[in-house]
């Protein structure tokens, strides 16, 4: 009885999605130029999903977004008629029972919701999923397709599963049981695009995933700023943080001043201060793969360094973005005393950041992530900015950061404290290092990631030959030079 019971209760749950999932079959046949891309985190903190979505936006696509609304996405992405953004409600962790049932708890809700919300969107032929975070989406982004008729992209920036073992350990039960749902559902995709190479070897050699490499490329947002932007976003950043006021006031007083630049009132012509300090910039998620007290230890030897009387600038270091261990250093921030460097955390507004990147003299990164096989989007914005970069190294950073050409790659606060005091001896020097580097960006005239992905990817996408081709055991990983530019192979 109870065993009739349940597959009466599952004929009646299945038959409706069924029935639902055959008109969007129908449905689907009219929309062969629709595309449904899947966060399931912040679009508007999820740069490469939104440059995906604008990329497919300008071949002709229509293309529905989903995902949690916490943040302002880049307003090209807002100003799309061809792309709806579709917010998703975010459950919060319950205060109920162990940490397991908690997380047990808000996977199932995520994932009927989540196919509730897709099930009664338009059909797309293909469902673009970003991973991670990929638990629970793979398996119901995959589940609807199969009853839609829609073929499956993965978008692979990292494993879900090492993320999470820098919280609970690689042998956690709940890390290890990630593992296998990542690579079980994963090998189910019709098509996998990863963001290195490295990444690329060990889907096929550990997972059996054929992926394409497709580099972070920056969008074109991501330039250097113009001298009158630069002053006006000081401004605007003064109002609200000190680092950015002016040291002094002006003798005229109709002048308007900044901590960097100055607006003559008459000309309207805007300068930089010859005693400006110079301006560090790190932006981050606040996350265990991002270890900043090794920026801080750093930033206290360049603060002894200034004392001893070496010929070193003033230094405002600006650390941008949100996260869970926000608050920890911003505490360890506050206990320090420092004498010639300011620090300060503003979270900024989509459109000032990268003004912010495209007017600072000097990029930190310290993201070395957890799988070891993904590279920083920051570093690709900051160099699309025309700014250099110090960059904490990983197994596979020498494909984007390129020693000595591009930026510096070090291993401990001591090897940075060492390249900001070479960096930035006898600052502004027009002969110096850091202009040297600035200059190597500045030639290196890289493609932009709307350019080169519509041209590289898309058709990709659209070769019925290539989606459906799965990677069996022991088959190389080397994708078809028809199919695999030049371009690819080249970040910076």
């Amino acid at each position: 009885m109870a065993a009739s019971c349940l597959v009466l209760l599952a004929v009646c749950l299945l038959l409706p999605l069924l029935l639902l999932g055959g008109w969007k079959r129908w449905r689907r046949g009219r929309a062969a130029r629709h595309v449904v891309a899947v966060v399931l985190g912040d679009v508007g903190r999820s740069p490469r999903m939104q440059y995906h979505a604008l990329s497919l936006a300008m071949h002709g696509f229509s293309v529905t977004l989903l995902g949690f609304c916490n943040s302002k996405p880049h307003d090209e992405l807002l100003q799309n008629n061809r792309i709806q953004i579709v917010g998703l409600t975010e459950l919060q962790s319950l205060a109920v029972g162990p940490r397991v049932f908690q997380y047990g708890v808000k996977v199932v809700f995520q994932a009927m919701y989540l196919l509730w919300k897709l099930m009664w969107r338009e059909p797309g032929a293909y469902i673009f999923l970003q991973n991670p975070p990929g638990l629970p989406s793979i398996a119901v982004c995959w589940f609807v397709g199969c009853l839609c008729g829609s073929k499956l992209v993965i978008d692979w920036h990292n494993y879900g599963y090492s993320i999470m073992g820098l919280v609970h350990g690689p042998n956690h039960p709940l890390v290890l049981l990630a593992k296998w749902y990542e690579k079980f559902f994963g090998r189910l995709s019709h098509l996998n695009l990863c963001v290195t190479n490295a990444m690329r070897e060990d889907l096929a050699d550990n997972w059996h995933i054929r992926a394409l490499t497709v580099y972070d490329k920056p969008a074109s947002f991501f330039k250097e700023t113009p001298l009158d932007l630069q002053h006006r976003l000081f401004m605007k950043l003064g109002s609200t943080h000190s680092p950015f006021r002016a040291r002094s006031e002006p003798e005229d007083p109709v002048t308007e001043r900044s901590a960097f630049t100055e607006r003559d009132a008459g000309s309207g012509l805007v300068t930089r201060l010859r005693e400006r300090p110079a301006l560090l910039v790190s932006s981050t998620s606040w996350t265990e793969d991002e270890d900043f007290s090794i920026l801080l230890a750093a930033l206290e030897k360049f603060e002894q360094l200034t004392l001893d009387g070496h010929n070193l600038p003033s230094l405002v270091c600006v650390i941008t973005g949100k996260g869970p261990l926000r608050e920890y250093y911003s505490r360890l921030i506050h206990q320090k005393h420092f004498q010639h460097i300011q620090v300060c955390t503003p979270w900024l507004e989509a459109e000032d950041y990268p003004l912010l990147l495209g007017s600072a003299d000097l990029g930190v990164c310290l993201h070395t992530s957890s799988s070891g096989l993904d590279l920083p989007m920051k570093v690709v914005d900051m160099f699309g900015c025309c700014l250099p970069v110090c960059a904490v190294n990983f197994k596979c950073l020498h494909e984007l950061v390129k020693h000595e050409e591009n930026g510096l790659v070090f291993e401990d606060s001591e090897e940075l404290a060492a390249q900001l005091q070479m960096l930035f001896s006898n600052f502004p020097d027009p002969e110096g290092k850091l202009n040297q580097f600035w200059k190597n960006l500045r030639e290196s005239q890289q493609l932009r990631w709307d350019e080169s992905w519509v041209q590289t990817v898309l058709p990709l996408v659209m070769d019925t030959q290539l989606l459906g081709q799965r990677l069996k055991p022991r088959d190389p990983c080397c994708p078809s030079r028809s199919f695999f530019s030049e371009s690819q192979g080249k970040p910076f």
